[in-house]
């Protein structure tokens, strides 16, 4: 599959990347929301990434502190990546903190990654910081044109909050490149809040995380409901509807659909649901799977190597709808 430019950048993804939260390490809060990994674990995933062609990495401050970029840096520098080689995406976090932080931890986020660069800084989340948005996205634009930034993305944003975020860089001469945000085929808020239209109308990529729904759209749980006792607490809390007995077999008929289909293709359920969030939307949306095994790692890679038709498409759009 042809790569995708990242917003109005230079920069070209594939269309799918590597999400890594799950090297943030087991003393942060990430391990209530996804199992984490550590660095040994961590390398083989990163390499299988990298073999079935992946060409771009999302991480964040927030995970672990620091640790999933180290982690990151080391699972690239151990396959042979140079820096510049790849796309690495980072995050800095708000939360009470000031648009200053912007400045003062890039450092810090270029240490951690070991001499990768940041071709991708995001805000994290629109709330949380004790300054305004403008104020921050000033500050990412002083980054980017100071140099130490190849580019400058949010998360979480609201149609009108990208608005903004897209009329404040432009402002200072700096184009909005993306915004990460929730989409699977269960989670399709983007097609009815604006954020789709709008990322469409302005050029600005979006990044879905979660296509998976937190290992939903799996199909484990359907096939093994004892398999909910064990998610991660967040995970079971956030989504004790769809992991009901009511939730599981309300969807059941769109992982069966997913099953049949993937049978056709000789693929997995995950990487039908995947296939379908990034050709849904055409080149609009990338999406960053996370994985914990180098065998998850190579059947997100793997989803690039084919296509759903129109009419899978539509089938697996009304099945989720409903």
């Amino acid at each position: 599959m042809k790569t995708r430019r990242l917003g109005r950048t230079d920069i070209e993804l594939t269309p799918i990347g590597l999400g890594c939260m799950q090297f943030a390490g087991t003393a942060n809060v990430t391990r209530w929301i996804i199992r984490p990994i550590d660095r040994r674990a961590a390398a083989p995933v990163v390499r299988a990434a990298l073999d079935g062609g992946v060409n771009w990495f999302d991480t964040a401050e927030m995970y672990g502190a620091g640790d999933s970029e180290e982690t990151l840096a080391e699972a690239l520098k151990a396959a042979g990546v140079r820096p510049g080689e790849v796309v690495v995406a980072t995050k800095w976090a708000p939360l009470g903190r000031t648009a200053a932080s912007i400045t003062r931890t890039i450092g810090d986020r270029l240490r951690h990654l070991g001499g990768f660069p940041v071709d991708l800084h995001q805000i994290h989340m629109p709330t949380g910081s004790l300054s305004s948005l403008t104020a921050q996205l000033r500050a990412m634009a002083a980054l980017f044109r100071a140099g130490r930034i190849r580019s400058v993305g949010v998360s979480n944003f609201s149609a009108r909050q990208l608005a903004l975020a897209h009329r404040v860089l432009a402002a200072e001469g700096v184009t909005l490149a993306s915004n990460q945000v929730r989409i699977s085929l269960l989670h399709r808020n983007v097609e009815r809040d604006g954020v789709l239209d709008t990322a469409r109308r302005l050029g600005v990529t979006l990044i879905a995380y979660s296509p998976l729904e937190g290992g939903l759209l799996t199909g484990r749980f359907h096939d093994d409901p004892a398999l909910v006792r064990s998610a991660p607490v967040m995970r079971r809390f956030f989504g004790r509807r769809e992991l009901s007995a009511r939730g599981l077999a309300r969807t059941r008929p769109l992982i069966e659909e997913m099953r049949r289909i993937g049978g056709a293709y000789g693929v997995s359920i995950p990487q039908v649901a995947v296939n379908w969030v990034i050709n849904r939307y055409g080149d609009t949306v990338v999406a960053i799977p996370g994985a914990s095994k180098p065998r998850q790692a190579a059947e997100a890679a793997a989803t690039m190597e084919f296509r759903l038709t129109e009419a899978e498409l539509d089938r697996l759009d009304a099945l989720s709808a409903a």
